[in-house]
């Protein structure tokens, strides 16, 4: 077996996105109804014991880079002890967290402390009627004020993400661009994807990311490229303002898939493996991690999991099928 993770179309897959729990302290339409879902029993959830022996084992053949998602991550209790525990394992060279922002002023600071690099903050309106439809709560004003507390303390490149959804949000794609032109914030537009959710998705609702750049070269001015430093941007296609602080970075999953560099793996909160966002094939590890076996063992299922690793999602094929968890449960 070789030392490194990489899989059947040789892409090295360095990059693991864990979900610490399918708890949230929102109720976004895109993700849930509004009665919320039924949730995992508390004792079918990894423990961070359990999460930072993937973490470590993962880290021994590759993984250098950590994301930790939910659910809304900051909602579990222990999160900033289970960030220095994983910080502190040997290989772990990036570490980061996706959250809503509803708490993220008060845990900035010690997130910093734990060891965190820095945070994406989901925010799709910046006006408080919208946002409170579309999550379903009236926090607005606490994720702004955890946008500029991170920064203050250092988790940067503050990233916010931004789902566009066509006759809902997609009015305030230039508010959200001119937020780059303030701060050295990285304002990046994801296109609506496919889960299951109550409302259903509708492809029709899809602004694909070459007309949302277009329509900011024509109402914001004029977009000029980034060149990606050591470790690139991810999927993002980085872009800025002259003379801006901040950045625009455009994420096109379904008009433009980005599968050929995809190297990446997500652990969800139960203690499974998916290897593709758009794929319901998962591999069981909370079952080894609990019946005492080794961890050579564990390691046989996370080489087994890149073994079957898709070449590319099918979203746009007639052979595409809808993601049937919500996003909540696999982790952002």
């Amino acid at each position: 077996m070789t030392n490194t993770l990489v899989d059947t179309h040789s892409r090295k897959i360095d990059y693991m996105r864990i979900s610490v729990t399918d708890r949230c302290n929102l109720r976004c339409v895109y993700c849930m109804p509004p009665e919320g879902i039924e949730l995992t029993q508390p004792q079918n959830i990894l423990r961070y014991e359990e999460l930072l022996r993937i973490a470590r084992i993962s880290a021994a053949h590759g993984v250098s880079k950590f994301r930790i998602t939910g659910g809304e991550p900051l909602v579990r209790r222990g999160i900033i002890e289970f960030l220095k525990d994983l910080s502190s394992i040997k290989g772990v060279e990036d570490l980061s967290i996706t959250t809503n922002g509803v708490l993220l002023k008060d845990y900035a600071a010690r997130l910093k402390e734990a060891g965190l690099r820095r945070v994406n903050v989901s925010l799709d309106s910046l006006k408080r009627d919208r946002f409170q439809k579309m999550t379903r709560g009236d926090n607005l004003q606490n994720v702004l004020d955890g946008l500029h507390e991170s920064e203050y303390v250092g988790l940067t490149p503050v990233k916010v993400n931004m789902v566009v959804i066509k006759g809902f949000n997609d009015d305030e794609i230039i508010a959200f661009a001119d937020l780059s032109k303030e701060r050295p914030w990285h304002i990046r537009y994801i296109e609506y994807m496919p889960f299951n959710t109550q409302e259903g998705w509708q492809k029709d609702k899809c602004l694909s990311a070459k007309e949302i750049k277009e329509l900011i070269n024509q109402q914001a001015g004029e977009l000029y490229p980034v060149i990606s430093g050591p470790g690139g941007a991810g999927p993002a296609r980085r872009y800025k303002f002259k003379d801006a602080p901040g950045e625009i970075g455009l994420i096109s999953p379904v008009s433009e898939h980005f599968c050929g560099s995809c190297n990446r793996l997500r652990l969800t909160a139960d203690g499974k493996i998916r290897t593709c966002l758009f794929s319901d094939n998962e591999i069981d590890l909370k079952t080894a991690l609990r019946d005492g076996s080794s961890d050579d063992a564990i390691e046989r299922l996370l080489f087994k999991a890149v073994a079957e690793k898709p070449s590319q999602h099918h979203i746009n094929e007639n052979v595409f099928k809808k993601c049937s968890r919500t996003m909540s449960l696999i982790g952002g």
